[in-house]
This record gives C-alpha cells, sequence and structure tokens, in this order.
C-alpha cells in the first residue's frame, strides 16, 4: 500500500490532533474548556481540517467542523467582549 502524505494531509492530521490535546487537556483539567488555549485549539484544529477537505471533501466532516468551528469563534468572542466590559 503507498501512502502519499499530500499538504492537505498533513493540515488535516495537525487539526485532529489540536482537537485531542485541547480534548485530552480538558478531561485531564489541565486545561479550562472555556479558556484561551482550548477554544483556540479546537478553533484553528477546525479551520485547518477544513482546509484538509478542500482536497477530498466530506460533506459530514465540512458540517462538523463547521459547526465545531463556530462554537469554539463564538467563545472565543465572549472572551474577548468579557476583557473589554
Amino acid at each position: 500500500m503507498d501512502v502519499h502524505l499530500t499538504p492537505f494531509d498533513a493540515l488535516g492530521l495537525v487539526g485532529a490532533t489540536m482537537f485531542v490535546v485541547a480534548f485530552a487537556g480538558v478531561q485531564v483539567e489541565k486545561l479550562d474548556p472555556h479558556g484561551w488555549p482550548a477554544l483556540t485549539m479546537n478553533f484553528v484544529g477546525a479551520i485547518l481540517v477544513l482546509i484538509s477537505l478542500a482536497f477530498a471533501f466530506n460533506l459530514a466532516s465540512f458540517v462538523l467542523e463547521s459547526v465545531w468551528g463556530l462554537i469554539a469563534l463564538y467563545g472565543l468572542i465572549k472572551l474577548v467582549l468579557r476583557r473589554r466590559g
């Protein structure tokens, strides 16, 4: 089996790794699920996976990553607004 890792595959793997690290960090109570690090890893991870879908599109993944990214973005915006207020 010949495995060829494209740049899109690499971006998707980095994004998926970010999700796993954020989730694990929350589960072992090293990351606050509402804090900058976890939210940023979730947002950037979603963006990277969405970019990877440009190479091999999958509707279910596109919907999941879009929603995941928007939820993380919502959390990041709440943090910014809380700091201003």
